[in-house]
């Protein structure tokens, strides 16, 4: 990294300017983590000028023990590959019919979830999670505010996330939730009244598709009452930065980075959705493969 940044100054110092958007663009996947590639902004604020390095520990004690827990997580992902897919044994793995993914019962459980608003593009949305009675469920709730920040760029506004935290293996790999055996998304919920969208969203293959998002309705009655939903992922459609695309295809159920909720009806003021578990179900009643159409790019003449 430190080659890098010592090759874009260099660039800079002689002036070539070209020279410096060919190495920018080439070195582009090597700085994306950083804050001197392509990081987002919203209008009006001031960049950080402190380089990513100075904010870097170099603690040699830390350093050993941060290998020493990649170690153990290590051996613990490699007994569960020798046992069988996903931690369980092969013939447990074939029979699963339900797996609850996420379940709400202390803090630590609520940790692995991250909120976010139109605050970060200047809005004035706000929301909250916290546990809810008796420690029995999450209780998402803030308010909704479409008010347009005066920036004279952003146009829309309004809306409210919650989204989990991406899986993170040994050394900092990606990891994947594998939901290839299930056909169904299964939440048991209460809310009040309000539509809110599922989002999934995948690791994609290539760079072009790190926008795309599976995403599907999910309509609350309010009231009292819990109620149990079932959303077949058949039913989810593909969308790019908030365009429904005209080439639709099946979610990738093998390569699941994160699910999330978003609420953005356009109507302003309070809003709080309960959530107990969040599974997973082999519906054997459900046969439906895709619900949209696909187009054949390469019809044969």
């Amino acid at each position: 990294m430190a080659l890098a940044v010592m090759l874009l100054n260099g660039a800079s110092f002689h002036g070539a300017c070209c020279r410096h958007r060919v190495l920018l663009s080439s070195l582009g996947p090597l700085l994306s983590n950083s804050k001197l590639y392509s990081s987002y902004r919203r209008p009006g604020a001031v960049p950080e000028k402190k380089l990513f390095w100075q904010n870097a520990d170099f603690s040699f004690k830390k350093s050993i023990d941060h290998l020493k827990t990649h170690l153990s997580l290590l051996k613990k992902e490699t007994q569960e590959y020798l046992k069988g897919p996903g931690g369980h044994p092969l013939n447990q793995h074939l029979l699963e019919q339900t797996r609850v993914l996420w379940q709400f019962r202390s803090q630590e459980d609520l940790n692995k979830w991250v909120i976010s608003s139109d605050v970060e593009i200047g809005g004035k949305s706000k929301v909250y999670i916290k546990l809810g009675r008796n420690n029995q469920a999450a209780l998402l709730y803030g308010t909704l505010n479409t008010e347009v920040p005066r920036d004279g760029e952003t146009k829309y506004s309004g809306y409210c996330s919650m989204r989990s935290r991406p899986l993170v293996g040994s050394f900092n790999r990606k990891k994947y939730y594998d939901w290839s055996n299930f056909n169904s998304l299964y939440l048991r919920v209460r809310g009040d009244g309000r539509p809110w969208m599922v989002n999934i969203y995948t690791d994609p293959y290539f760079s072009h598709q790190k926008d795309d998002l599976y995403s599907y309705f999910m309509f609350t009655r309010g009231g009292p009452y819990w109620e149990e939903i079932t959303i077949p992922f058949s039913k989810f459609f593909l969308s790019s930065r908030g365009r429904v695309q005209d080439n639709q295809h099946p979610v990738w159920l093998d390569k699941v980075r994160t699910l999330g909720f978003t609420i953005g009806d356009k109507v302003d003021g309070p809003f709080q959705l309960e959530i107990d578990f969040i599974g997973l179900l082999n519906d054997r009643a459900h046969k439906e493969k895709f619900a949209y159409e696909a187009y054949d790019k390469n019809t044969p003449v």
